[in-house]
């Protein structure tokens, strides 16, 4: 009977540390954009975040965008589009990696995402804006990737139109190419080095957000551009894109 309550006893006083454990690891090293706003930090902005213990990156967190004042940000962007002053046209190791400015143009990493992604349940929102000012969206309730060693395949379901339509149904389940790594479906070619851009290319796209930067509708060049066909057609680069990421238990 007494060892039975030392034990109970042990067990209640190890517990606290290990809930407290986590709250100090998720306040020291936040995983993601909702560990950020959890702690504190509220502001749309540019934040450290650890997709691994040992890994600190820079992100853009949106702290702020939904569709109604219920809904609060805690996005975690790991791409975006603005004013085309960053070239995506780039090889395999700069999309495995990361490259841009967190506080413009950028690209996360494949890693990065990836690590994001097998530890939670995500979902994605793409936000997007033409030259007229008008914005849209599209919302998947599920998206994840795999590792490089399986192609950093993308997985994404729960469609949700905000006005966008679904321009990524046809590149679930592809895996991610560059000029330099053809992985995509299409047995006549490279659609990276086809279409100029780098993606989760399937025969080749719908959606080519990391296209060439082009301003508005322009009928001489066809689906090269940051295009996102279901709502403005292959000839038509946006102003704006930015797709994000969130765990979905955040409400």
């Amino acid at each position: 009977m007494i060892g039975m309550v030392f034990s109970v006893l042990s067990v209640l006083c190890v517990l606290p540390l290990l809930v407290g454990s986590r709250v100090i690891s998720q306040h020291l090293f936040p995983t993601d954009c909702s560990d950020v706003y959890a702690n504190g930090q509220t502001l749309s902005g540019v934040y450290t975040i650890y997709p691994t213990a040992d890994t600190p990156v820079q992100v853009y967190c949106d702290m702020r965008s939904g569709e109604s004042q219920i809904e609060d940000g805690k996005w975690t962007v790991f791409q975006r589009r603005m004013d085309g002053t960053v070239n995506f046209y780039r090889p395999w190791e700069h999309y495995k990696k990361g490259f841009g400015n967190k506080y413009g143009e950028y690209w996360l990493g494949l890693e990065h995402i990836y690590q994001l992604t097998r530890k939670k349940k995500y979902e994605l929102k793409v936000d997007l804006q033409d030259f007229a000012g008008v914005s849209v969206y599209a919302r998947y309730s599920s998206f994840s990737i795999d590792s490089e060693a399986d192609g950093y395949t993308l997985h994404i379901s729960g469609f949700i139109n905000g006005g966008a339509g679904d321009s990524l149904a046809t590149h679930n389940g592809q895996k991610f190419s560059t000029f330099d790594k053809d992985q995509d479906s299409y047995a006549g070619g490279n659609c990276a080095k086809s279409y100029l851009g780098a993606f989760w290319y399937n025969q080749c796209h719908h959606a080519n957000p990391n296209g060439i930067y082009l301003w508005g509708k322009d009928g001489t060049h066809y689906a090269i551009g940051n295009v996102w066909n279901e709502w403005k057609g292959y000839d038509y680069g946006l102003k704006y894109i930015a797709m994000k990421i969130r765990p979905v238990s955040v409400a």
